[in-house]
């Protein structure tokens, strides 16, 4: 039986065209501006030196940061400190009103359905802790942050990692097939399957000819109950 459900969030929940043709480009414009002007406050302080860290060079001066930050993104790099400095710049666009986070139709009915069944609710992604907020506190329908226990990121491992799994099932204090993940990526899902999980892949287009996981289309098509049946 599925006592909790946890979803990833670019391609599953949201369109990844938000992400990379608004939030992407919204941090890298203001990328080296930000990090000039916050670098001796925090947070921002420790995401450069964990930076440093994640390069190993505990001088480098701001302007190498920076370009790493560029670099890094340039590359996908599913950096912890640069996600989290990406959140920080993030967060002045939705307190603005520049834009909100981006939720396919089909989710909030599922997901208020699923809480109001019982099921405890989790997301985990590549994106800051801090991110996930800020996209479902600030989302097309609201703030829809009480719906979730809790949030999940790179800290924990990467997504494409088996231990990842472990860990947040560990967190969450639940077997792991009560556990059921949500993800477009079936990379991270082969990871969730071989720690034990449940999976279901979101395919909002062309089926993965690749996959070894039940595609479905929508968020209204996920029976919770009859996963583990």
């Amino acid at each position: 039986m599925i006592r909790a459900i946890v979803t990833d969030i670019e391609g599953t929940t949201s369109d990844i065209r938000f992400v990379h043709n608004v939030l992407f480009p919204y941090a890298r414009e203001r990328l080296a501006a930000f990090v000039k002007a916050q670098q001796e406050s925090e947070p921002v302080r420790a995401a450069l030196d964990d930076l440093r860290a994640e390069i190993a060079d505990p001088k480098a001066d701001t302007d190498t940061l920076i370009q790493t930050l560029f670099r890094f993104m340039d590359e996908d790099r599913k950096s912890t400190a640069l996600k989290a400095l990406q959140g920080h710049i993030w967060r002045d666009g939705y307190l603005n009103g520049d834009f909100t986070g981006h939720l396919y139709s089909d989710v909030l009915p599922a997901l208020e359905a699923w809480r109001a069944q019982g099921l405890a609710l989790y997301v985990y992604s590549s994106g800051s802790v801090a991110a996930q907020k800020l996209l479902f506190g600030y989302s097309d329908a609201g703030d829809i942050t009480p719906l979730f226990s809790g949030y999940f990121d790179t800290l924990v491992g990467a997504k494409r990692e088996e231990q990842s799994y472990r860990n947040i099932a560990a967190h969450i204090g639940a077997p792991a097939d009560t556990l059921l993940f949500l993800s477009d990526i079936h990379h991270e899902l082969d990871a969730a399957r071989a720690a034990g999980w449940h999976t279901l892949q979101l395919i909002r287009g062309e089926p993965d000819a690749h996959s070894q996981h039940r595609q479905v289309a929508s968020f209204s098509d996920i029976l919770p109950e009859q996963i583990a049946l």
